[in-house]
């Protein structure tokens, strides 16, 4: 298969949020107390919620910026590309790189929209309905077939994020952000019935659980004068870990329609995370008490969960040790992992380079997103205009040149003081 011919679905992009996002969602009552996007007297672009700032507001949208300039997160609108903000841009993005749908996970609100949380519970709950409202009409609704709908949870109540979870379902939304870890964020564990209201509303109505790395708020890095190498290398480890939290949980007992999935975490741990659960269960399951019937862990595994990848070249080539059934590609723009606007090329030769046939690879890049989120993009694009090839065609003349956007120099010693301050601000918050 030709890069040209492939068609890229991706399971795990990025919103950075436009200022008027609760505009058209929010009642009237509630707008003047919504979250808003002010410039501060440093020239940031800062949300602010009452007494909570959200310093970011633009974190790590990097897309078509060199690679010189990351390390340092973009402090205002001005310096990221319009397509992290404005859909019509994005899909002239999603064009040139040849990418026909893609599902975008929010930034402000966090994973788990744990920002709109206040005292005031009713308006709360209108800002994350708000909010869902605003990214599957207005976002996804403004080109059909190219989104894939994604809600945000009531996360400190898991009736009402059960019912958000059904709402929105019949608006046509089956995949639901959540964290890879509820108790660091000082909510019951999976393992309590806590969660069993959501665990319920997502089998109910087929919506994937979509777990991304750094959801609980955790970084991996061993110590605050970690190089910040440390801390990209060991990124997907939580992602590992909420994949044995939920495996060996009563969850996926009880709730045997439930399917996770696993963003940005990668593949090719998986193999060896495969073969050391099953080992586990062999030597262990007598004195543990766990029971798979006359399944393996690896089997449940494979019936349970997506596993998401960018570019990962052994994943790939040990996909049938995997499940090519169970992996996904994500293009992940705008952030500094993205191979945007070259992924077709850069994906291909992975593919090549691993004899892949092209039945695997139509699974791997559109045909298993489509049956995981009961997604039908060609329902809306005629297939023959869905391929890599076609939309750049489309997108001729689309600026895709890489350019400084910074408006502030900062030396590399600058930007890893700036990284230890964040990594000493996380760790303070995750002992209080």
């Amino acid at each position: 298969m030709d890069s040209n011919d492939l068609v890229l679905i991706s399971v795990d992009d990025h919103i950075i949020e436009p200022p008027d996002l609760f505009v058209h969602h929010l009642a009237p009552k509630y707008l003047d107390r919504a979250p808003t996007l002010v410039r501060n007297d440093e020239g940031s672009d800062v949300w602010t919620f009452g007494e909570v700032v959200v310093e970011t507001s633009a974190l790590n949208a990097v897309a078509g910026r060199p690679k010189e300039e990351y390390g340092l997160e973009p402090q205002s609108l001005d310096e990221v590309r319009p397509g992290c903000y404005d859909v019509d841009e994005r899909v002239r993005d999603m064009d040139a790189g040849g990418v026909l749908a893609s599902m975008n996970f929010p930034s402000f609100p966090t994973f788990t929209a744990r920002v709109f949380a206040s005292d005031d519970p009713d308006l709360s709950l209108a800002l994350v309905r708000a909010y869902n409202d605003w990214h599957i009409d207005e976002w996804c609704g403004a080109h059909p077939g190219r989104f894939i709908p994604m809600a945000v949870p009531v996360i400190w109540d898991p009736e009402e994020t059960a019912g958000e979870i059904r709402r929105t379902a019949a608006k046509g939304c089956h995949s639901l952000s959540f964290t890879e870890n509820p108790a660091a964020l000082g909510y019951p564990s999976f393992h309590d019935e806590y969660w069993d209201p959501v665990w319920r509303a997502c089998c109910d109505t087929g919506t994937v659980l979509s777990i991304h790395l750094g959801s609980s708020g955790r970084l991996s890095i061993p110590a605050v004068d970690s190089p910040p190498d440390v801390m990209i290398t060991l990124q997907p480890m939580n992602i590992q870990s909420a994949a044995a939290d939920l495996l060996w949980s009563r969850v996926l007992k009880n709730f045997p329609q439930l399917r996770v999935a696993l963003s940005e975490g990668g593949t090719g741990w998986i193999p060896y995370f495969l073969d050391r659960v099953d080992r586990t269960y062999e030597m262990h399951r007598a004195w543990t008490l766990q029971d798979f019937g006359r399944r393996l862990p690896s089997e449940v595994f494979r019936e349970h969960f997506l596993t998401c990848f960018i570019s990962d070249p052994v994943g790939v080539e040990l996909r049938d040790r995997i499940g090519v059934d169970n992996m996904a590609w994500e293009a992940d723009y705008p952030h500094s992992d993205s191979m945007w606007p070259t992924a077709p090329e850069e994906l291909h030769a992975v593919f090549t380079a691993n004899a892949v046939s092209d039945g695997d690879i139509r699974k791997m890049t559109h045909e298993n997103a489509m049956r995981w989120y009961s997604f039908d993009p060609f329902v809306h694009v005629p297939r023959e205009a869905a391929t890599v090839g076609a939309l750049r065609e489309r997108a001729a003349g689309h600026d895709v040149t890489v350019m400084s956007r910074s408006t502030r120099v900062r030396t590399p010693d600058e930007k890893l003081e700036g990284f230890r301050k964040r990594a000493r601000r996380a760790m303070a918050a995750e002992q209080r």
